[in-house]
């Protein structure tokens, strides 16, 4: 069993501190009932929390983390830039190195503007979209999840989703009605919003890889049609590779779909674990941002050297001949092992993956297992994120550590070996069995 007495007290402390004891609503654990696990180190692929329970790790603090835990070229990159300054408010060369590193091998990011966070890259490029463009009107997916800035925040997923609405209080409806909302993977309404506002939009986002209320793979027919129809009518084509980006491969989801962009946000892993965000694109657009143009964005923080020198680190040991595959690799026979369980026992549950992003689901897939993805936000059966509870205390239980959500996706990393895999593999069986059987 396991101990929870030191995060009990944390968690009664913290409920006097912040609201609803945390500060981001998905830690409350409110989907999957108990009391949410206070962390004290991570090393390689595991986690040791506060009562000292050990877990292999399948969240990795929200996908960044590719390396795993306190990788060691990470940790002396942030000693070694902290040592010297944490903070300067000025430009640093550690800002070059980084911004170098990416431009070098995303061929179509000819510049980039950092920054503390996805959403303010979110916010920030759609500023940009709008100053391009001089339009207004902004195309979302109902589904996908591009941080919580005002405009974005309708039928929006991850945590909102969780929380079982749709959008969010105190966002004016002045600005919700600046966004039109597009079913995924519905090629004839996609058709009809442009049909009908094409010449009023500035842009349309996505995620290439929709994996904030659940792994919501896309036909790359529908993201081609979204690139056709942006260019049809003069609209700004956004990719939000917060989560995908440098994480399905080192060009993201653009490199593996062989689609282009107009702009795209980065986010998670280009920060090795520290707060960063990131937007670029085509020099012609990106000098439209002040100081050379008229869109204004602005960071004190941005550009954080130690971030800088963190993701650096990080991204230069993604460069390694055969990383992303291996990483693939290990995921696939980890889905395949579990998938494989589930058939045999007759469970309607599945884990399906892209790269080293997996997602389970309770629900049956279609005869042809192999090519049938969830690929709606309205396909998810909300009943069965009461079973995804009970699979989530079993997983605590058997020494893993899943994210507090059914709608979250899960991550591999490379200090995940082998060993990790076939250990995994065995306490999904496990508990699945315990839920299901």
């Amino acid at each position: 069993m396991l101990r929870r007495e030191r995060s009990e007290a944390l968690y009664q402390e913290a409920l006097h501190l912040f609201p609803g004891g945390v500060n981001s609503p998905v830690r409350a654990f409110r989907s999957v009932g108990g009391t949410p696990l206070f962390f004290q180190r991570g090393e390689g692929a595991e986690v040791v929390d506060a009562d000292g329970n050990r877990f292999i790790d399948l969240c990795g603090s929200w996908g960044p983390l590719i390396l795993g835990h306190a990788h060691p070229a990470v940790v002396e990159a942030i000693t070694r830039t902290a040592a010297k300054g944490s903070s300067f408010g000025a430009p640093t060369e550690e800002e070059n190195t980084l911004g170098r590193l990416i431009v070098d091998h995303v061929p179509f990011v000819e510049r980039i503007r950092f920054m503390s966070s996805g959403t303010e890259a979110v916010m920030s490029a759609i500023r940009l979209a709008r100053g391009a463009t001089r339009r207004d009107l902004v195309l979302k997916f109902d589904g996908c999840y591009h941080g919580h800035f005002d405009s974005l925040l309708v039928n929006a997923g991850s945590g909102l989703a969780t929380l079982g609405t749709s959008s969010s209080a105190g966002v004016p409806q002045a600005l919700a009605e600046l966004t039109v909302v597009v079913p995924l993977n519905d090629p004839a309404a996609l058709e009809q919003a442009f049909a009908t506002h094409g010449d009023r939009l500035a842009c349309a986002i996505i995620e290439p890889v929709p994996a904030n209320n659940g792994l919501l793979l896309q036909d790359r027919s529908f993201l081609l049609q979204l690139r056709e129809l942006c260019s049809r009518h003069g609209a700004l084509l956004i990719f939000d590779e917060v989560i995908s980006g440098f994480r399905v491969g080192f060009g993201g989801a653009s490199m593996l779909y062989g689609i282009v962009p107009d702009l795209v946000t980065y986010g998670k892993i280009i920060g090795g674990g520290m707060p960063v965000g990131a937007y670029g694109g085509p020099a012609a657009l990106m000098k439209l941002i002040a100081p050379d143009g008229p869109v204004y964005q602005a960071g004190t923080l941005s550009g954080n050297p130690v971030a800088m020198a963190a993701g650096h680190a990080q991204l230069t040991a993604c460069l390694r001949p055969g990383f992303y595959t291996d990483l693939e690799a290990r995921t696939r026979t980890l889905c395949e092992g579990v998938n494989a369980h589930a058939r045999q026992k007759g469970y309607a549950y599945a884990i399906d993956h892209v790269g080293s992003i997996f997602w389970g689901f309770f629900q049956a897939r279609s005869a042809d297992a192999r090519s049938a993805h969830v690929q709606r936000a309205d396909a998810i059966r909300p009943g069965s994120m009461r079973t995804y509870g009970k699979l989530h205390a079993a997983l605590l239980e058997r020494g893993v550590y899943a994210a507090p959500s059914g709608y979250e996706v899960g991550f591999l990393s490379d200090a995940h070996t082998d060993a990790h895999v076939t250990r995994l593999v065995e306490a999904f069986r496990s508990a699945l069995d315990a839920v299901l059987g």
